[in-house]
């Protein structure tokens, strides 16, 4: 099978009939303008130098060159196939924390990095370390859906991330315990495929017992561990798309979010993982560690191998045909100057 993987650069090759044309339509202005001076015969012996071939076989080399270029550009391929390829992972649910005290400094200072920007930063990063493994998402506030479920696609996972906001949930809260229930049911049936839930939150827990939830993940032998967003200082809560606005309660007292330590920790712990604060330098790195006791279990996917590059003989193609041009001069040749191949004398 022969095909390119940049198809639309092909339509360079236009080029080619529109420089043939360029050059038809100088030589005949040339023609026009000798012909001013007098008979094409008699100018042609004041000009002894000029050959009437070499400009039509430099031209015939710089397009063959340019015809050549084109196919790199365009990056010929052959002999591509569909393969099956195993791969040794785990599956991984990221229960995300969307409700509005997600819109909070992640800092003691009101106007630092909301938690939101920075679940999704560790998130970007995250992705990044898990290559071989699977990736679902679960979004929450009041309550919890699936926002994609499990794939081996992290590309198109990553691009779920830049849409999260507190405004795509109808019901604001914070059901940890509906979060997490909902992930360890967005897992594969395969028992022999190890499989953890990270919960990214603020941990401020309105909904229901997510304590309970850990637990009954763990029984089923998923890993619960916790990225907690926040300090322990109450921050404000802006509107979101409100700048300089924040929220209050019934009574006009402006509401202040805090990151429940404690909560995150005892989810983490009954649910058999670990709970890192998401502001720690090495959040990451102690996430990842735990992720990694986890034995990586077979699974096959389907890829599709890319076709052996043919692009390096094009390329040699033009280069030889562009160092001929060199070589190959207007004039006529010394050598040949006084040989008349057409007539006979």
């Amino acid at each position: 099978m022969f095909d390119f993987a940049n198809p639309y650069l092909l339509y360079l090759l236009w080029l080619v009939p529109l420089f043939v044309l360029a050059f038809w339509l100088g030589r005949r202005a040339r023609k026009r303008r000798l012909a001013k001076f007098g008979q094409p015969g008699v100018i042609a012996h004041l000009m002894p130098e000029a050959s009437p071939y070499k400009p039509a076989i430099k031209l015939t080399l710089r397009l063959i060159a340019l015809t050549a270029l084109i196919f790199v550009l365009a990056r010929p391929r052959a002999g591509s196939k569909e393969q099956n390829e195993t791969v040794a992972g785990i599956e991984v649910m990221v229960a995300f924390d969307v409700s509005n005290s997600m819109l909070a400094s992640s800092t003691d200072n009101p106007d630092g990095t909301p938690r939101i920007d920075r679940a999704r930063l560790l998130m970007e990063k995250l992705f990044g370390r898990l290559t071989n493994d699977k990736v679902g998402l679960v979004v929450f506030a009041g309550s919890a859906k699936v926002q994609f479920p499990m794939t081996t696609d992290f590309n198109a996972a990553r691009m779920y991330f830049n849409e999260l906001t507190p405004s795509m949930m109808a019901y604001q809260g914070t059901s940890v315990a509906e979060a997490i229930s909902m992930a360890t049911n967005g897992f594969s049936p395969d028992e022999n495929i190890h499989k953890a839930i990270i919960l990214i939150t603020d941990a401020e827990d309105h909904e229901g017992d997510a304590v309970e939830a850990a637990k009954a993940a763990a029984e089923r032998d998923i890993q619960v561990d916790v990225i907690g967003l926040g300090t322990a200082k109450g921050m404000p809560i802006p509107r979101e798309g409100r700048r300089g606005e924040y929220i209050s309660d019934q009574n006009g007292q402006m509401v202040l979010s805090t990151l429940n330590e404690g909560l995150a920790a005892e989810i983490a712990a009954a649910g058999n993982g670990i709970f890192v604060n998401g502001a720690s330098s090495d959040a990451l790195d102690k996430l990842v560690a735990q992720l990694e006791k986890l034995q990586k279990s077979e699974f096959k996917h389907v890829t599709y191998s890319s076709g052996a590059e043919q692009f390096p003989a094009f390329a040699w193609i033009a280069l030889i045909f562009l160092v001929i041009d060199v070589f190959v001069l207007e004039r006529k040749n010394t050598l040949l100057k006084k040989i008349n191949f057409f007539t006979r004398k």
